[in-house]
């Protein structure tokens, strides 16, 4: 499951199985990548409520946005445990797997809209080159119509997943089939 220690639901102690709890009533399920926190609750709690705040927030960036930014990210630092995970909530709703899997490919799918290739390419330059970023990056998703909350939702989504990606590669979280299925899109 991990390279450190993680504990397991059964032998939580009263606080961290709070967070379980709360955690499992609003995603179905506690994934990998909250348990390997089960040392430190308090950032787990902090976890699961940031990443609901960028991913499930009311947004003009829709959930299906963001889950193809989320794939896009973690292709791109290579983090097979996110990409399976978001790979899987992206078919939900693209609804077409050789798309999804194109998005990981070749990470550039023709049938993107240029709305969403704009974020596709700020999110990409963010993750590789984040000292290269100019207001130029910011200017092109603007001419897509996107505004300035709706490029922070975006920055968000990247910087988000950027951090999860270095969490799981960094602690060896690893993901099996029936993990990464049955949570609440």
């Amino acid at each position: 499951m991990a390279w450190i220690k993680v504990v397991d639901e059964s032998e939580a102690d009263e606080q961290l199985g709070m967070v379980y709890e709360r955690i499992a009533k609003a995603r179905g399920k506690v994934a990998n990548i909250l348990k390997v926190q089960s040392l430190r609750p308090e950032a787990m709690q902090g976890h699961i409520d940031l990443y609901r705040s960028i991913m499930f927030a009311p947004s003009n960036i829709s959930r299906e946005e963001r889950e193809m930014i989320a794939v896009a990210v973690s292709s791109a630092n290579h983090c097979a445990y996110c990409v399976n995970h978001h790979a899987e909530a992206l078919r939900h709703y693209w609804q077409e797997p050789g798309r999804v899997d194109d998005l990981i490919e070749t990470g550039d799918p023709q049938e993107l809209t240029p709305r969403a290739r704009a974020m596709r390419r700020y999110a990409i330059k963010l993750t590789r080159e984040p000292g290269t970023m100019c207001a130029s990056d910011v200017e092109s998703l603007r001419e897509e119509g996107l505004s300035d909350t709706d490029i922070l939702d975006i920055a968000q989504v990247v910087a988000y997943f950027n951090f999860v990606n270095r969490m799981a590669a960094g602690l060896g979280v690893a993901f099996s089939e029936e993990e990464i299925k049955g949570y609440e899109y």
